[in-house]
């Protein structure tokens, strides 16, 4: 009895080592992969026709090809999708590093206009999706979808992925441009992943007035208190280093404190059911504000860099997963029988993706430009023909969300969830390579670049405050001017309404300086380290 035992706990390990060998060989296979997209994405990086995430699905696709054929078509991924690995793991490095990168005078100065898209064009686009969906999908035997699931295809198809524009447009040459297009795409992967879990939140099946009452409700508390988590989690960051001064001792504290600090954030608004994203966004904003200005030089350029890089693997990670996950083999057998029924799905998604954009854009930046007295600001056709480009690519949190609502750890076993999740990657990897590889001759057509500028910027390239309006780089905006008299005062209700951006700004800072800073910190802190080259100055501070 005792020989039979051990032989069956031999047999149980030697079963253990052999699944904990394949999955070294899948992530050393991963990682190598990883590594490749890199060294394309660099290569390529000249052209800027292709990009790190074309780049990624390119070869996760081919991959996944290879696996198919090695397997015999048992399989076509290394890694089985975990929504915890996305949400938990891949998405924070990724949202934060926006916050934290965003250019904060250009976000804030047209704040209510990146809302205006971001939060109210994507209800906009959600509810048209989500009506379009309903009305064709009844119409063809794809299987039971329930009011749930057409209203959860309204919020995973209005998350928007805008890195291939971004990649293109000039911060420098278009601001406005820039930071409308790269703050609505935060804010919009926020609201829609906000009405995702809302949707899932409420009982659906009997809709009235009480209902959309509390959705509506619950939609704007989450919004705020996510947000305002995200804000105090910085600022007790802020608070927590400027007291303490870890660099005195140790750079890596602070350092390691930061990151901890943020990712704290993230987990917390999950513990308490809050839009993650929004909140590790907002604690983003207000760390490169306060927190990053009272760490050491050292600190600075260390987390600067530190979270880009994490932020740059996390999401090519997504999309070579991506990539290789477009082939699974599971998904497919279901809808393998009628493959143009499934191609109709997936085009009807894409022209309403197409419509639900037009929807909002145009509209709303008709209303925008109302508000708007300086021709510069306003919100130009060309401009916001390349604002609904922008957001005609789907990402990585549209996969995550269908995953979520239309399998059960990455498998699906009723035929409506699998032409759902078939049609998904079919809109991500068309949106994403075509609409791709689109971009930069779009945008070169629409905005061509002004030989003034480029001559401008080769000449003086030490000194762009001379040219373009200052924009901050990690959080380090120009405060230079802030005493200065060339902001025009408000004297009259009319003038207050003319120019709401400069005056906001002005009262802001007068408010920032005077008691913001001074108990968190921020730019003219400068920390305190013996022997350091700041330590003459850092007296003056203390």
């Amino acid at each position: 009895m005792a020989l039979d035992l051990s032989s069956i706990a031999l047999e149980s390990n030697g079963m253990l080592r052999t699944s904990d060998h394949t999955s070294v060989v899948s992530m050393n296979l991963f990682v190598a992969l990883l590594c490749a997209c890199i060294l394309l994405g660099h290569l390529m990086e000249e052209s800027r026709w292709m990009n790190e995430s074309i780049t990624a699905l390119a070869i996760g696709l081919c991959t996944g090809i290879v696996i198919l054929l090695t397997t015999r078509g048992k399989s076509s991924h290394l890694l089985v999708f975990s929504e915890d690995l996305f949400f938990i793991y891949l998405l924070p490095p990724i949202i934060f590093n926006a916050g934290f990168q965003v250019k904060k005078k250009q976000f804030f100065r047209n704040f209510m206009t990146i809302m205006l898209f971001g939060a109210v064009g994507t209800l906009i686009s959600f509810a048209t999706i989500s009506l379009g969906a309903m009305h064709f999908f009844r119409k063809f035997s794809i299987g039971s979808l329930k009011i749930g699931d057409y209203l959860a295809l309204g919020a995973i198809f209005s998350a928007t992925d805008s890195v291939c524009t971004l990649q293109v447009l000039n911060q420098d040459e278009t601001p406005l441009l820039y930071s409308l297009v790269f703050g609505e795409g935060v804010v919009n992967d926020a609201t829609s992943i906000v009405l995702f879990n809302a949707i899932q939140s409420f009982d659906l099946s009997h809709i009235n007035t009480s209902t959309v009452m509390q959705f509506i409700g619950n939609f704007l508390y989450l919004f705020a208190t996510s947000t305002m988590l995200g804000v105090v989690a910085g600022l007790l960051s802020a608070f927590v280093i400027k007291k303490l001064y870890f660099g005195r001792h140790s750079t890596d504290r602070e350092v390691a404190l930061m990151i901890l600090m943020a990712y704290l954030s993230y987990m917390l608004a999950e513990l308490f059911y809050l839009s993650a994203i929004l909140t590790v966004f907002f604690c983003g904003i207000v760390m490169s504000h306060y927190t990053w200005h009272n760490v050491t030089e050292s600190s600075r350029v260390t987390t600067k860099h530190a979270f880009a890089t994490l932020s740059f693997v996390a999401e090519i990670f997504i999309f070579l997963y991506v990539g290789m996950d477009a082939l699974d083999i599971d998904k497919w057998r279901f809808v393998s029988d009628s493959p143009g029924k499934s191609l109709a799905v997936s085009s009807i998604l894409l022209a309403l993706v197409l419509v639900g954009r037009a929807a909002f854009v145009f509209p709303l930046s008709f209303l925008s430009n109302l508000t708007k007295k300086s021709p510069q600001d306003k919100i130009h056709i060309k401009q916001q023909v390349t604002i609904w480009w922008a957001g005609l690519m789907r990402g990585a949190v549209s996969m995550a969300l269908a995953y979520n609502q239309f399998t059960r750890s990455g498998h699906t076993d009723l035929r409506a969830n699998a032409y759902m999740i078939t049609s998904t990657i079919t809109v991500v990897l068309f949106s994403t390579v075509v609409f791709g590889l689109m971009t930069k001759p779009l945008v070169r057509i629409l905005l061509p670049i002004s030989k003034h500028f480029t001559s401008m910027t080769s000449s003086e390239p030490s000194s762009p405050k001379s040219f373009i309006v200052p924009l901050l780089t990690n959080g380090q905006d120009s405060d230079a001017n802030i005493g200065s008299g060339d902001i025009p005062r408000p004297t009259s209700l009319r003038m207050l309404l003319s120019t709401p951006s400069h005056t906001v700004h002005h009262y802001w800072r007068k408010f920032d300086n005077a008691f913001m800073r001074p108990v968190f910190g921020g730019r003219g802190f400068v920390p305190f380290v013996p022997g350091s080259p700041v330590e003459q100055n850092g007296h003056q501070w203390h």
